[in-house]
């Protein structure tokens, strides 16, 4: 397959949704000598604040997205869940990657799996849900336990609901269907652990996939990562195969990240999927040779992909509105920093909440449950209490 031509440096790349991955898209570009444009409605969004440029508008203002593509000589998009409408736009008017056939998928659970099981790959049991009678029908094929989730709109624990007993289920969906009319009822898997495959696809065809790292979540949000994941050689192979399969499938041009389970007798499930850099490649920008957001950029551009691999071994863990605040004044940060190779990312949002991502720190060690252990500890240090 022929390469399109380049985007060059000099030339702009817009991104849609000025987030900490809009931010770290942008210092990235900007190292690169590419200027940057941020649609985000947020005045002093993260991205917005290292951006060339700032389209403070909806994500879903139409006007907005044509300024976007007018000022921009490519778009990408930070966040998956972008107005259908505006990537309509945005592509009818410039090259916009990943194209809206992926985010068409990543924004539907029910989608995402389809598409994986159309692919071959190993899906739970899974079925659509749109009334009591099919949620009913539903668990007498799968059973319980049972999760329960909106088809959109998730993400961070939100949208699902456990279901452990047949008794549960309606007032479970109940809750959601107040959400999203349609739901999606997944088989329980008792995995052992998380891993995700994070790929970069250009649009000539080239595939290139870091070292699969391991995801450990607290209340159902990413809490930290490491890389690479306690899983064989042959695990590994098998999770990055399926991460390509899906990026080639898919017809990605950027990042993709496969979230996959790894039950406990060792069988591998497809969990879902995420078109853009992810919470748990953060570590690429100290860890590999390439940062996952060089590489998306390299790809979004039509230039050749940088090689994937891991210089040592690493561990992020991310930090809570609940564990630093906005981050501003944090009276431990030099004993924290003092702990060896760590390194702290910040990512400027004014306003603190509970389960907000603030910023996250990375360290590198001997090897990654040594890298997991200092960045705890770290983090233990920066978020003491007087």
């Amino acid at each position: 397959m022929s390469r399109p031509a380049p985007v060059l440096p000099g030339a702009t790349i817009g991104i849609v949704g000025g987030g900490q991955l809009g931010r770290m898209l942008a210092l990235e570009a900007r190292r690169m000598a590419y200027r940057v444009v941020v649609l985000d409605p947020q005045e002093d969004a993260p991205g917005a604040q290292v951006a060339d440029e700032h389209i403070a508008a909806p994500l879903g203002d139409l006007d907005a997205a044509r300024e976007l593509a007018r000022r921009s000589d490519v778009v990408t998009l930070e966040w998956e869940n972008a107005d259908a409408a505006v990537l309509r736009e945005l592509e009818g008017r410039v090259p916009l990657r990943p194209g809206p056939q992926v985010l068409e998928v990543a924004q539907h659970r029910l989608r995402e799996k389809e598409t994986a099981r159309r692919l071959g790959l190993p899906t739970p049991k899974f079925a659509p849900v749109r009334s009591a009678e099919e949620l009913e029908r539903a668990l007498g094929e799968i059973g319980t336990p049972a999760v329960l989730k909106t088809v959109r709109g998730g993400y961070d624990g939100r949208g699902q609901a456990v279901i452990r007993r047949p008794e549960e289920a309606e007032a479970a969906r109940a809750t959601l269907s107040a959400l999203e009319p349609e739901l999606i009822l997944e088989e329980w898997i008792d995995f052992r652990l998380e891993v995700s495959a994070i790929c970069a696809r250009t649009d000539a065809g080239e595939i290139a996939t870091y070292p699969i790292g391991e995801n450990i979540h607290r209340e159902g949000i990413l809490d930290a990562s490491r890389i690479p994941a306690p899983i064989s050689p042959a695990l590994a192979a098998e999770a990055r195969g399926m991460g390509e399969a899906l990026a080639e499938g898919l017809g990605v041009v950027g990042l993709l990240a496969v979230e996959i389970f790894v039950g406990k007798d060792d069988r591998l499930f497809f969990n879902e999927i995420a078109p853009r850099p992810h919470n748990s490649g953060h570590y690429t920008w100290e860890a590999c040779a390439v940062s996952q957001f060089e590489q998306h950029l390299r790809a979004v551009c039509a230039l050749p992909l940088g090689r994937p691999e891991q210089l040592r071994p690493a561990a992020m863990v991310n930090l809570l509105g609940e564990d630093i605040g906005n981050g501003e004044g944090l009276p431990a940060l030099p004993e924290a920093l003092a702990e060896g190779a760590v390194s702290l990312h910040l990512y400027g949002k004014r306003e603190a909440r509970p389960r907000r991502k603030m910023g996250h720190l990375t360290a590198l060690a001997e090897d990654s449950a040594e890298a997991l252990a200092l960045a705890r500890r770290a983090r233990q240090i920066l978020t003491r209490r007087g």
